[in-house]
């Protein structure tokens, strides 16, 4: 019953927002760095040499086919074009595909060695966006039966169920040896995804940085740890993370804490490991808000290819922050 309520309640916010003022929040991944192009379109070909990023997130798994949200990526440095080429495909699916996303997109960013210590990376991104509603799936309450339930067909009149729209995002990239930081502001535009009337998607503004304190032997076999602060801000909502990373040679743990100005949401523990080529990472977010008794959590699974390539032939600075 709980699971019939709650994708009634997603469809109808999703028909309310085709002719009213409710606006939607982009999918979050707590696993940020592991998704890096869709945090910051000025990571791509920030680590050179080709790599390869699919990501899955399942929220609140308790209430089944809630929030489900799929994401792969591909990016790589290119000396001639002096910056990063990327490419981005994302699917996310609500109220077990009772409105559904989907985006592609590219993106360049332009590096500038600003010293021989401190370099800057900035970049544009163009998406094409569909959202999609299932009407097949809404329920009204004149298909109710007081004693059968829902067994008539409804009056309601059927809007445009399918919108597709142009998204345009930009950010930027700074760091060292050790520091980090960047800015990206999506939808600079702020698109029009109604369904049936004007509802602009808002545009969402994102600041983050981190840093590196190693400790022993520098390198594969010390121990880095890596604090990071994370804030987004999307129309009237406005939420932090914040933690930190733990690496020795091939593994990774962190601790992170999310939260908005309003109330605490979750607390996220990660574990990762690296070998070679190959990445993979695991994150569960325990909710901590009133909702923690009934949403069993979030899972995060993140898997990254990062491929070899040729010797670059200049030095080239490649951003030091987590890979998770």
């Amino acid at each position: 019953m709980l699971k019939r309520i709650v994708v009634a309640c997603l469809a109808a916010v999703a028909y309310v927002a085709s002719i009213g003022e409710v606006r939607a929040q982009d999918p979050q991944f707590s696993q940020f760095y592991a998704n890096p192009l869709y945090l910051n379109p000025a990571f791509a070909g920030a680590k050179r040499c080709p790599r390869l990023i699919m990501n899955y997130r399942n929220q609140w798994p308790s209430i089944s086919g809630t929030f489900v949200t799929y994401s792969a990526s591909f990016d790589m440095h290119i000396d001639k074009m002096h910056g990063g080429l990327g490419g981005l495909f994302m699917a996310d699916r609500a109220g077990e595909g009772t409105l559904n996303t989907f985006q592609g997109s590219l993106m360049y960013a332009y590096q500038l060695n600003v010293t021989r210590k401190f370099t800057l990376r900035f970049a544009v991104e163009g998406a094409l966006m569909q959202r999609s509603l299932d009407w097949g799936k809404l329920t009204f309450g004149d298909m109710i039966d007081p004693r059968y339930g829902f067994i008539y067909p409804t009056q309601e009149v059927q809007p445009n169920v399918s919108r597709i729209f142009f998204d345009l995002n930009a950010g930027f990239i700074g760091y060292s040896e050790n520091i980090y930081f960047g800015f990206a502001a999506h939808h600079l535009t702020e698109p029009d995804e109604g369904f049936g009337g004007v509802s602009r998607l808002p545009r969402k503004w994102t600041g983050h940085a981190g840093f590196n304190i190693h400790f022993g032997r520098k390198g594969d076999n010390g121990w880095m740890l890596s604090p990071n602060i994370v804030y987004q801000h999307q129309q009237d909502f406005q939420q932090f993370n914040y933690g930190f990373y733990l690496a020795k040679s091939f593994m990774v743990g962190g601790i992170w804490f999310r939260h908005s100005f309003v109330n605490a949401d979750a607390l996220i523990f990660l574990i990762g490991f690296q070998q070679g080529a190959f990445k993979f990472g695991y994150s569960y977010d325990v909710t901590v808000s009133s909702l923690s008794n009934s949403t069993g959590g979030s899972h995060e699974l993140s898997l990254g290819l990062q491929f070899n390539c040729r010797k670059a032939k200049k030095k080239f600075r490649a951003v030091s922050c987590p890979s998770f």
